[in-house]
């Protein structure tokens, strides 16, 4: 019995002492719980929401009547200009900014204050973004940067189509690379002008001159990216990867393959004529490296193929009539799109990339380029350009 109770004692203090480490904690736990979190609306259910950060975590907070919520338009930063809402009106898919009340009882999270973007403002603004950078925007290769005078020179287009724009910039345009590995225009970071390099990738978006020659740029995005040829060695269509031969480094490629990614098969016929066409320009065009193929120089090819007849785009494989030399790069908007599960192993593909060694997400990926083999510094030209000139940025989230 006494060396029960000279054991009992120990562990009785024991117990006290956790006891109290815990009383003493669990205010400091409380303190280390966000005060405030942003991130898209889950579920909603009663009066409880639930919200998912871009990192990841999910919050469930109670939103009593008194809590104050407002709705602020997508880029808007000013609070003066948010709108009063209702619980109601929040819906699955909203951004919301949570502010926590702190004076909440404990163990439970309430809010005080949510700012919210509604998920159909936030498409509504991308849409006219779009349609904006479609309007008012150029793209192409860039030749030159003149740093001092704020000047960027673009080549843009192919072929008869091929063109020069001047890029007049300011200190109050905006100016942005595309972080490594990504090519959406969100997650693209600030850069001075000197980041810019002869080679990039650039679209610019502004105020253009009544030729078409120039713009004065509000905004700017560029980026370093990377041209790859080869012949397809595996497909892997569950991780969306394929793996090549890169034809210039003689290396295996791994190619990652996003939604994002434009992927088209060129027809025989199609490849043919384009590569006619891209020949002529080979001799002036500068080679294949790592931060992409330099503008493709001298005149285009005589017209080839039915005198230099237009893709008819109608899925059969065959050339329209009649119709004069078209553009390159229309001729490929109208190629047949394609998925990975259309790739196998010993297609000829060229694909512009996110910079890289072995490890690279696609761009643009183009099938059925055997032809255009035989003139690779013009044929990714005219892949740079069309990558960068054929759509707007992808807007991401605002």
């Amino acid at each position: 019995m006494k060396i029960r109770k000279s054991l009992s004692l120990p562990c009785v203090a024991l117990s006290v002492a956790l006891l109290v480490a815990v009383a003493l904690l669990a205010p400091m736990a409380r303190a280390q719980a966000p005060s405030r979190f942003l991130g898209t609306v889950t579920a909603i259910s009663g009066t409880t929401l639930t919200v998912k950060t871009d990192a990841g975590q999910s919050y469930q907070v109670d939103v009593p009547a008194a809590a104050v919520i407002k709705r602020i338009e997508p880029g808007q930063k000013d609070l003066s200009t948010a709108q009063a809402m209702q619980f109601g009106d929040l819906a699955v898919g909203d951004r919301a900014l949570v502010k926590l009340d702190p004076d909440a009882l404990a163990g439970t999270s309430q809010a005080l204050q949510i700012i919210a973007v509604k998920q159909s403002d936030v498409a509504e603004k991308q849409q006219k973004d779009r349609e904006d950078w479609q309007r008012r925007g150029v793209g192409g290769l860039v030749k030159s940067v003149d740093a001092a005078s704020s000047v960027i020179v673009l080549t843009s287009g192919a072929g008869a189509a091929a063109k020069t724009i001047t890029v007049n910039t300011t200190k109050a345009t905006m100016l942005k690379r595309y972080a490594p590995a990504s090519v959406r225009f969100d997650a693209a970071v600030p850069a001075p002008i000197d980041a810019i390099h002869a080679g990039d990738q650039l679209r610019a978006r502004g105020t253009k001159s009544a030729d078409g020659a120039s713009i004065d740029a509000e905004e700017v995005v560029s980026g370093t990216f990377r041209n790859i040829s080869g012949t397809i060695s595996s497909v892997d269509t569950t991780a969306s990867t394929l793996t090549l031969k890169d034809l210039a480094t003689k290396k295996q490629v791994t190619i990652h393959i996003t939604a994002d990614a434009q992927m088209r098969r060129l027809p025989d016929r199609m490849a043919a004529m384009l590569a006619a066409r891209l020949k002529g320009t080979a001799g002036g065009a500068g080679g294949s490296n790592g931060g992409g193929a330099k503008p493709a120089g001298g005149a285009p090819a005589p017209s080839q193929g039915g005198g230099g007849s237009q893709w008819s785009g109608q899925g059969n494989g065959q050339a329209g009539g009649g119709q004069g030399g078209g553009d390159p790069q229309q001729m490929l908007n109208r190629a047949p799109v394609i998925q990975v599960a259309d790739l196998k192993k010993g297609d000829a593909v060229m694909v512009v990339s996110t910079d890289g060694t072995t490890d690279v997400t696609a761009i643009t990926l183009v099938a059925g380029v055997e032809p255009l083999l035989e003139a690779p510094a013009a044929s990714q030209s005219l892949l740079n350009n069309w990558s960068m000139g054929s759509s707007t940025p992808d807007l991401g989230a605002q």
